[in-house]
């Protein structure tokens, strides 16, 4: 099924995708069966603020098996572990294991901080941050086991930058992004990648947000290729890439060169007089773990 798309296939892989009964999580879903993943559809079918629940998961099935692929759907509830264990756990009986495991699930519940209920903070958190730890938890065992996993988190435009209305949404998002930095380094040597893709579509989720034609310029299927590409199996690892439109992004959380601060000008008043050199970003870097910073900081101490 996969012969046409010439050398990144995904015959023989399991793949999980949350929220995948619509938008982009079903365009990810078809686009890795189509290359040949068994694919768990994972939707608990709820509305956009994680209200209800609907049949969409089945749907997005009977679509895949319509074309020829492999796909059973699941319920189960990011929030709830003992679901995604379980959701784990059949289709590895089905399958024999998990190699695949796209977050994809969200809701939003956008309001300003200042109107903003603690609960909905809780829960937006909930659903987006502790359901991704949720589900990547509960195949973090597997994919440890058979030496082979391709993990992916959704974080955004907002956790990485901000936007007025999400501070719940962009909290989780951006810890996220937090999340893949350190799995990638736990799971390298299982064979394990993590990445992170910060998308922009037109999907239930912004319906209302984008004008008609943006909505359909920025369609869910012109994302689908950083995101399928980012769990291939000669994927990169602890990389943050935006996709929208056709157009696809890197984004790095840097760190400035410096300024080491001695004698009086350590003190308030030096950092208000050096604060130009703080933030001057010429020769910024990538750091590509926590202890990165302590390295640039002892170079600094030793004149380098």
């Amino acid at each position: 099924m996969s012969d046409s798309f010439g050398s990144i296939s995904f015959e023989g892989r399991v793949a999980i995708v949350t929220g995948a009964g619509g938008g982009l999580g079903r365009e990810y879903a078809r686009e890795l069966a189509r290359r040949g993943a068994k694919v768990v559809v994972n939707d608990l079918g709820g509305a956009r603020d994680g209200t209800g629940q609907s049949d969409a998961a089945l749907q997005v099935v009977e679509e895949i098996r319509a074309a020829g692929g492999e796909a059973i759907a699941d319920g189960g509830s990011v929030t709830d572990y003992d679901q995604m264990v379980a959701m784990v756990a059949r289709a590895t009986e089905t399958w024999g294991g998990v190699h695949i495991l796209i977050n994809n699930a969200g809701v939003l519940r956008d309001k300003s901080f200042a109107k903003m209920e603690p609960a909905d903070f809780k829960f937006v958190v909930d659903v987006h941050l502790n359901g991704s730890a949720n589900a990547t938890k509960a195949v973090w065992d597997t994919m440890r086991a058979q030496n082979y996993g391709r993990i992916l988190m959704t974080a955004s435009s907002t956790g990485l930058y901000g936007n007025f209305g999400q501070a719940n949404y962009g909290a989780a998002k951006l810890g996220l992004a937090g999340l893949t930095k350190t799995l990638a380094i736990e799971g390298a040597k299982n064979n394990i990648k993590v990445n992170t893709i910060a998308p922009t579509a037109g999907t239930r989720m912004t319906q209302d947000i984008f004008p008609e034609e943006a909505f359909k310029a920025f369609s869910p299927d012109k994302v689908a290729p950083a995101a399928v590409y980012l769990v291939s199996e000669d994927a990169p690892t602890n990389m943050i890439v935006g996709a929208g439109a056709g157009v696809f992004q890197a984004a790095y959380v840097t760190l400035t060169q410096g300024k080491l601060l001695t004698g009086d000008d350590l003190s308030v008043e030096g950092v208000a007089a050096h604060w130009a050199e703080i933030i001057d970003r010429d020769a910024e870097l990538v750091p590509q773990s926590g202890a990165d910073q302590s390295m640039s900081i002892l170079a600094k101490l030793q004149g380098r």
